[in-house]
């Protein structure tokens, strides 16, 4: 079973670019709650997103899956959660992949995670304390465990959203198949999806709910070999 995609796919878009130079201080994000139905049948493997952003002299990397995860929830003992990472001297980046790789040990809490940064560094321990794990060269830190999902999506609005495009009747579509929304369609999307039902502020559909977190914490060093671009997407594989 396997989850992975760069954002243009249709399977799971979990793929961000940044700048990783000291001088560039660039944040990327994506989102996909809910795959394909191998992925919902085993939410431990369904990757919601994939954050990604510069910390000084480090990078920040954080996947999270399991969308509506319980407060007890664990990762799979019997799965690979990677985070690609290819480094470039301008984007796209080439193919060369140090990839991020955890797994974890247990079906009860507390889990033992190992986690590997290529083949330059290694951690292992008990990652959901407060204070995660630390490798011994104090380059690669990892937390995993469960958390606030930290992404916010209109659900409301984006219902109505969908509304108003299906009620808009048959439109032309550009060369991807997407719709070519008259103007006023696409003024009323922006209000619906930036507003609640009653035009107020919008509601977070995922404000109480929770996902499994893998955070990463890691010298650019480990990373940006190849150049100071930085490729990054993520995979579950079981």
């Amino acid at each position: 079973m396997k989850a992975r995609g760069w954002i243009a796919t249709s399977v799971v878009g979990v793929a961000s670019v940044l700048a990783a130079g000291v001088m560039v201080q660039k944040s990327a994000r994506s989102a996909d709650h809910l795959d394909s139905p191998a992925t919902q049948a085993d939410g431990t493997v369904d990757i919601n997103d994939v954050y990604t952003w510069n910390d000084g002299s480090n990078v920040a990397l954080v996947m999270t899956v399991t969308p509506a995860a319980a407060k007890t929830a664990l990762f799979s003992d019997t799965a690979q959660y990677v985070i690609h990472t290819a480094s470039g001297a301008a984007y796209p980046v080439g193919g060369n992949d140090n990839p991020i790789i955890c797994t974890f040990k247990g079906t009860t809490a507390p889990q033992t995670a190992e986690c590997w940064a290529g083949t330059d560094d290694y951690v292992t321990g008990q990652a959901d304390s407060a204070t995660g794990i630390t490798s011994k060269s104090g380059k690669f830190k990892v937390f995993a465990g469960v958390r606030a999902d930290p992404f916010f999506f209109n659900l409301v609005g984006f219902k109505h959203a969908v509304q108003t495009v299906e009620g808009a009747g048959a439109l032309p579509t550009n060369d991807a198949g997407c719709p070519l929304l008259p103007a006023n369609v696409a003024a009323a999307l922006r209000t619906q999806l930036a507003t609640n039902d009653d035009g107020g502020a919008p509601n977070d559909f995922f404000k109480t709910l929770n996902a499994l977190a893998i955070v990463v914490q890691i010298d650019k060093t480990l990373l940006t070999k190849n150049g100071p671009i930085l490729a990054v997407w993520a995979s579950t594989n079981k």
